[in-house]
């Protein structure tokens, strides 16, 4: 009896605090289909990649990577993206990593590209939260910024620095 409490209570504390972390959100959500690039490979290669947010307008208004180009995810930018994906055509190497708060969104759009024959999308592991909580800089209209969407009360438990904004 004791001996089942305790893996009753293991597998609940498991099963709780495995959501608690970037990671636990990721294996819950994600299928792994589209590979993850760590933020800190991405610092060595960001002058290489092609960034495309796939947060909503006003997410990405707020702040976003670097010469990030807007995709969206709930209205994506059908035209912005297909553009892209004709300017591409030729290069269907190049380095491009997706992005959104923290990894689940930016999986569709990953998913998306790769089905369209791009073979160099990587998904940005932990997205925005993790690239800002590890010290990456975000922009707000060309300028750094500390301002950070947090999307909601909920997820903003995973962005650690910055300054959390909800509008």
């Amino acid at each position: 009896m004791k001996k089942t409490i305790i893996i009753w209570i293991s597998m609940l504390t498991t099963s709780v605090f495995s959501q608690t972390t970037i990671e636990g959100v990721l294996n819950k959500y994600n299928d792994k289909s589209v590979p993850y690039i760590q933020v800190e490979t991405l610092k060595k290669n960001a002058k290489q990649a092609l960034f495309l947010d796939t947060r909503e307008s006003k997410e990405f208004e707020v702040s976003h990577l670097k010469n990030a180009q807007h995709i969206g995810f709930k209205k994506v930018n059908s035209s912005r993206l297909d553009k892209l994906m004709a300017d591409l055509l030729g290069n269907k190497g190049r380095l491009i990593v997706v992005y959104c708060s923290i990894g689940v969104r930016s999986e569709v759009i990953g998913k998306k590209l790769i089905s369209h024959g791009f073979t160099n999308v990587y998904n940005l592991y932990g997205g925005l939260f993790e690239w800002v909580n590890k010290g990456g800089e975000v922009f707000r209209q060309g300028s750094p910024t500390q301002k950070v969407h947090a999307y909601s009360k909920k997820w903003s438990r995973y962005l650690t620095k910055g300054i959390k904004v909800y509008e």
